[in-house]
């Protein structure tokens, strides 16, 4: 009885806490309900293919030096050039090898470098300072005797689509851009769409998104929080935006929704925008080959280009549907953010080991523990506190592999729905386990003290430890809907 009274308590606490986060249906604009058809022109293959020379280059970014690739056609004259800017992760060159040599091929000089690792890591992203990245590599392409200049811009893809508009505000030289897969909200917009509608895939039950959630309200990035639409709307030069409508990474219909309001406050009409059908984040295939069209319409554009900076029709392709809004995720009240849950952790974590490392340093200075006034009381209560101990860590490693597990699952797309529904099982197994034992062990306490058990201090310790470490985590666990129902 007393375990399901607190069970209940603990359950109010996930619905009453903030924040709370329910994205609403996406109002369907009329535009993007039946789109017209790519023009003929825009898919047409190139002409044959060119032979092209490829040199390995390295260009001075100020405080580092940034190794480089360049593949260039071998026709006469000068060249419409392309610099790819890379997405989130260590974007190493060799991610663009196969369109880098299909558009060179085509009489495009294209460039591939390889992203910073100094000042770039996981918690700590500068977009200003990848974007002056860019624009030193491209000065150095602009230098060569077959680039044109004027017909010189950048690509970007993912985060790389961040990138792009603060170098092209910044600097009138990139003669245009190329935006893939452009979320154009903030990371954080992006990254809980994504995650909502991977777990939709997954079937996951209502207490896993709760948990991811209130689990990212947490984290804390200086990035995450990041505002676009300032650069895009700095954006002067000719834009082609490209999105796969099975791209389940990004809010593409938001994205294009936030792309032509911004140029069109700048004044930019210069804008195409295509959609692939069946393509994915990176324009391909269920990851396999390049979406058909892909390459042409990239070609082609960059080729015709200032003829093709204005097109018939400013947005086109496959039909897209998106259900649900990219919303913004509140920030974690005090008590819920990442420096009191670290505090609350490690709290814990004394509290587990004080009754052992108590009696450890008694034995150390040589004294005597007292006996028991009832040797039959004492095992059985440390038996209990030390499954407490080992079912506390259990739901902490289960959980932390948990949110892994599903973040592996969004970046490789898997589906597997039975992994995702076993290990929310065994957390929330663990959960009333953890909870089960504590109510459990203080009555056992209790009830040992009325039969004259008096504790030495390493027992008061341990007990005290022990108990107020398990009764932290199950108050952290409610917070994070661990309780909650439905399951």
């Amino acid at each position: 009885m007393a375990a399901g009274l607190v069970l209940l308590a603990l359950a109010m606490v996930g619905y009453t806490l903030p924040p709370p986060f329910d994205p609403p249906p996406l109002t369907t604009d009329p535009v993007f309900q039946t789109l017209p058809a790519q023009p003929p022109a825009e898919v047409k293959r190139p002409p044959p293919a060119a032979q092209i020379t490829t040199q390995d280059i390295t260009v001075d970014v100020g405080d580092i030096t940034l190794e480089a690739t360049v593949r260039a056609p071998l026709t006469p004259g000068r060249h419409p050039a392309l610099v790819f800017v890379q997405g989130a992760g260590p974007g190493a060159r060799g991610e663009f090898t196969t369109q880098a040599e299909a558009l060179a091929r085509t009489g495009i000089v294209t460039l591939t470098y390889d992203k910073r690792t100094v000042r770039y890591d996981f918690r700590n992203r500068d977009f200003d300072l990848l974007a002056d990245d860019a624009l030193r590599v491209m000065e150095r392409l602009r230098l060569r005797a077959d680039v044109d200049p004027a017909r010189t811009g950048l690509w970007g893809v993912s985060e790389g689509s961040w990138v792009v508009p603060i170098a092209a505000a910044k600097s009138a030289d990139v003669g245009f851009t190329v935006l893939v897969s452009a979320p154009n909200v903030s990371p954080m917009r992006q990254v809980t769409w994504a995650m909502g509608e991977q777990l939709d895939r997954l079937h996951a039950p209502t207490g896993v998104r709760d948990l991811i959630i209130r689990a990212m309200s947490a984290v804390h990035m200086n990035f995450l929080r990041y505002d676009g639409l300032p650069a895009l709307r700095g954006i002067h030069q000719p834009v082609l935006a490209l999105y796969g409508t099975r791209d389940p990474s990004i809010p593409f219909v938001e994205s294009s929704q936030a792309l032509t309001a911004a140029l069109a406050e700048s004044g930019n009409s210069d804008y195409t925008i295509r959609y692939l059908a069946d393509a994915d984040h990176g324009m391909r295939i269920h990851g396999g080959p390049f979406a058909p069209g892909y390459l042409e319409t990239l070609s082609n554009w960059v080729r015709g280009l200032p003829g093709t900076a204005r097109p018939a029709v400013h947005i086109a392709g496959a039909t897209p549907v998106q259900r649900y809004e990219a919303s913004e995720v509140p920030n974690a009240p005090w008590y819920a953010g990442g420096t009191v849950l670290g505090l609350a952790l490690c709290l814990a974590a004394v509290g587990y080991v004080v009754g052992p490392v108590t009696e450890m340093v008694l034995r150390l200075r040589g004294r005597q523990l007292p006996a028991d006034v009832n040797v039959l009381i004492w095992p059985p209560i440390r038996r209990r506190l030390r499954r407490m101990a080992w079912t506390g860590l259990g739901l902490l490693v289960s959980v932390l592999a948990f949110i892994t597990v599903l973040v592996l699952f969004s970046v490789n797309q898997a589906g597997a729905w039975p992994a995702v529904l076993g290990g929310w099982l065994v957390i929330r197994i663990l959960a009333a386990l953890m909870l089960l034992q504590e109510v459990t062990t203080v009555a056992a306490v209790v009830s040992g003290l009325r039969e004259g058990w008096e504790p030495s201090r390493p027992q008061r310790a341990a007990v005290a430890g022990v108990l107020g470490s398990t009764g932290l985590l199950l108050v952290a666990a409610a917070y994070y809907s661990l309780f909650a129902f439905p399951w």
